[in-house]
């Protein structure tokens, strides 16, 4: 055995790298689809990972899922922030509609709109889904619900939108 395996910071300060490294990304991405301003966007990042730090089990390091249910529990903190990027319409429209083309001015009038017949849960799990990229099973574990739950929620949703957007009938590469 070498000195570094004994030290227990050394093996910390690198699961935490791994587990920052790793994550880093998709924590930020995930952010960025509700917080305009990049500073705030940045804070927020680090609340998240200070958080992580401060709970880190080296021998059972966080995931995705975890890192991204505390950066939801810091923006429903934070108060009078903007909401949706063009980035997270565009991410939406690409989704329903099957068309990788960045939508226009009307077109992303119409996704808000028809985002606005969904229910919160409908519109996070779209959100989660489209711009987050996440599968059926991590908004499952994310949200604490089955992935039976999930994957008829999220198809009901997708529903909803092409039949608010006038896509009856359109499939696109879902999940």
């Amino acid at each position: 055995m070498n000195a570094r395996s004994l030290d227990p910071n050394a093996v910390r300060n690198e699961v935490f790298t791994r587990v920052f490294d790793e994550h880093w990304a998709s924590v930020r991405h995930h952010i960025e689809c509700v917080v305009d301003d990049d500073a705030e966007v940045t804070e927020i990042v680090s609340e998240v990972f200070l958080l992580a730090w401060s709970r880190l089990k080296p021998a059972r390091p966080m995931g995705r899922v975890w890192l991204l249910r505390a950066a939801e529990r810091r923006l429903r903190a934070r108060s009078g922030r903007r909401l949706t990027l063009h980035t997270a319409l565009d991410a939406v429209h690409a989704g329903v509609t099957g068309d990788s083309t960045p939508p226009g001015r009307v077109e992303r009038a119409e996704v808000v709109r028809a985002l606005g017949v969904l229910s919160a849960r409908e519109r996070r799990i779209i959100m989660l889904t489209y711009w987050d990229g996440l599968a059926v099973g991590e908004i499952a574990e994310l949200s604490r619900a089955s992935e039976s739950r999930v994957r008829k929620m999220l198809h009901r949703a997708q529903d909803r939108l092409r039949t608010e957007l006038g896509l009856e009938g359109v499939t696109s590469g879902d999940r």
